[in-house]
């Protein structure tokens, strides 16, 4: 099985995406969690890039992520920064803390890394069993607009050294039944035209309707549910290159 987010592709989403790097979520949710008083938790920190910009206001963020490589960078990232934050490895389906948090969020679009329906729907009951009442989740989405089965792409990145890393990337499966595309991609690292490392990834994406995916947080028992298009609270989305943030209360 290949994996994904191994040593160089987290590498290059360091580079790619430095820390507080935004797309305007970075703002979004330091707004949306400034009355915060409690513990908030961020399931897929990855590298820190809105894990760490939320802890330097004050914010009181613990993270996990189930890919080693990318919490051995938030690690990193945040002891440069001088922050100490709670970080674990785990998965979004199956993660148990005794703690209840007053926010949960899944930027970016992470949430549909989980392409099989029934571990999606297991992580959206395990976040609401983790917040405590009144407890906001809040998560982004988007759409998948532009399917090519077989079409290579292929990007370049410069690392601090000089060594080259590429990606040569392409989508190799689309299940319109259950809606998630599967791509393949290879990573390599170059020296001096001498190649240092390869990686082979499996990136799978799974897409939802916007009201589907208000009816499975309703269903789950989410309630005051808020979306917004592109980081404008409360805008309704329009188009469908739009990035979707739904808003929901965990009332108990």
């Amino acid at each position: 099985m290949l994996s994904y987010y191994g040593r160089l592709s987290s590498e290059v989403y360091d580079m790619d995406k430095p820390i507080g790097h935004s797309f305007g979520d970075v703002e979004f949710y330091r707004e949306r969690l400034k009355t915060c008083t409690g513990p908030v938790l961020e399931p897929a920190t990855g590298t820190g890039r809105i894990l760490i910009p939320l802890l330097e206001q004050g914010i009181q963020v613990a993270g996990f992520d189930s890919s080693k490589e990318m919490l051995n960078l938030c690690r990193r990232n945040c002891k440069k920064r001088g922050l100490s934050p709670k970080l674990f490895e785990a998965k979004m389906e199956s993660f148990s803390e005794d703690t209840k948090y007053d926010a949960i969020i899944v930027p970016t679009g992470t949430f549909l890394l989980l392409h099989k329906r029934e571990d999606s729907i297991q992580a959206l009951q395990n976040f609401y069993q983790h917040l405590s009442n009144r407890g906001r989740l809040i998560l982004d989405l988007f759409l998948q607009t532009d399917i090519s089965i077989g079409t290579v792409s292929t990007k370049t990145w410069e690392c601090p050294n000089g060594d080259i890393i590429t990606l040569e990337n392409k989508t190799v499966e689309v299940d319109y039944i259950n809606q998630y595309t599967i791509s393949h991609g290879r990573y390599e690292k170059w020296r001096e035209g001498v190649l240092l490392q390869t990686e082979l990834e499996y990136f799978p994406l799974r897409w939802y309707g916007v009201e589907e995916f208000r009816s499975i947080l309703e269903w789950i028992g989410f309630k005051d549910i808020v979306i917004s298009a592109d980081y404008q609270w409360g805008q309704y989305p329009s188009s469908p290159e739009a990035i979707v943030t739904f808003e929901a209360v965990a009332e108990k």
